[in-house]
């Protein structure tokens, strides 16, 4: 499928920073492409390998060049889709699909689907564990869990109960620890893969309604995404060590390890907060770059430090019914609850590039 729309928009944003020891000046262009298709969104994943993006669209995975915002393929029949996770060494992809409480497992190269998994309720964020060698589910079920699957078989090797039925993003250090974001909570939880256990929860205040995780191993810190105000914890300690100033709505962040940039996308705001690591416990906010109004998750390329996001346009939205209940916000303020949406006018892929 080609691209429907061209570059709208390419603009240069730089900021700068003077900080004792640290100059840093941050410039990205941002792109804009419309690659139509109907539906609304939750994650977007980048495969490093190829430079291909899958964006989430209710019941299709869309995937995109990255380089050029050109539709890929459009992968079918993922009922309440979420998020997809790659693991490039079994040349397996996965998806988290709510609606049938499925996980599809595809191949990278020809995206056909293998199998689909079932797995049970609550299916939300993914990510592939490469140090295990384990794709990695957090479960919004009652109560929440946190699920295991070899990514050769598709094999379910391990289920953990977690504190929390709304875990959200989770990380890995690589030295036998996963880390799980509990929205509810505010807190982290350490799962250990030997065992596959939580052994430790650390309450992450002043964050509220953590989502996004990322970790660094040179520094060994761990970034939770929040509203308002994001943070970064010693995974060694679990205190907080650093509150990161930004906007509202945030269901993600980005890491880019050798750049040391944290991207931090704010769906309220219509914008992404960039912050520079200038140490393991010092950052500093280095550029806001305007993105679209709803965006709130990202995927950072480590090969081409590529940023992408992805959000649909609406058009107004049906009269709601006569003695209808006003719509609840959900926690962080993103959203759940909402009322009734208008139809899709424009599907926004974005590209920020540095």
């Amino acid at each position: 499928m080609a691209t429907r729309f061209s570059i709208v928009l390419a603009v240069v944003f730089a900021a700068s920073a003077a900080v004792p020891g640290v100059s840093v000046a941050q410039t990205f262009k941002v792109e804009k492409f419309d690659i139509r298709g109907d539906g609304g969104t939750d994650y977007i994943a980048v495969e490093s390998a190829t430079g291909r993006v899958f964006v989430s669209r209710t019941n299709h995975m869309m995937v995109v060049e990255g380089a050029t915002g050109k539709v890929l393929g459009d992968m079918p029949n993922m009922p309440g889709v979420h998020g997809a996770g790659f693991a490039s060494r079994a040349g397996h992809g996965f998806t988290t699909n709510s609606g049938d409480m499925t996980v599809t497992m595809f191949d990278l190269k020809t995206l056909a689907v293998i199998k689909q998994i079932k797995i049970g309720p609550g299916l939300d964020g993914i990510m592939y564990d490469e140090p295990d060698d384990k794709i990695i589910l957090t479960n919004h079920s009652q109560p929440g869990t946190l699920t295991a699957i070899d990514p050769r078989s598709g094999d379910i090797v391990a289920t953990v109960t977690l504190e929390d039925d709304a875990p959200e993003g989770a990380a890995a250090d690589g030295r036998g620890h996963i880390f799980v974001n509990n929205e509810g909570t505010n807190t982290i939880q350490v799962i250990d893969t030997k065992t596959w256990k939580a052994t430790a929860s650390w309450p992450l205040a002043p964050c509220e309604g953590p989502t996004g995780i990322a970790y660094d191993k040179a520094s060994d810190r761990i970034f939770s995404g929040c509203s308002t105000n994001s943070v970064v914890v010693n995974a060694t300690t679990g205190k907080v060590v650093a509150t990161l100033k930004n906007g509202t709505r945030v269901d993600a962040l980005g890491w880019d390890p050798s750049k040391k940039l944290l991207l931090i996308p704010n769906g309220g705001e219509g914008n992404v907060t960039v912050v520079h690591q200038d140490s393991p416990d010092k950052y500093t906010v280095v550029a806001t770059v305007p993105t679209f109004a709803g965006a709130k998750t990202i995927a950072v390329d480590p090969v081409t430090h590529n940023a992408y996001l992805f959000q649909p346009e609406r058009g107004p939205a049906p009269a709601p019914e006569p003695g209808a209940a006003p719509p609840v916000a959900g926690r962080g303020g993103r959203g759940r609850g909402r009322g009734p949406q208008g139809p899709v006018i424009a599907s926004w892929f974005i590209a920020l590039r540095p």
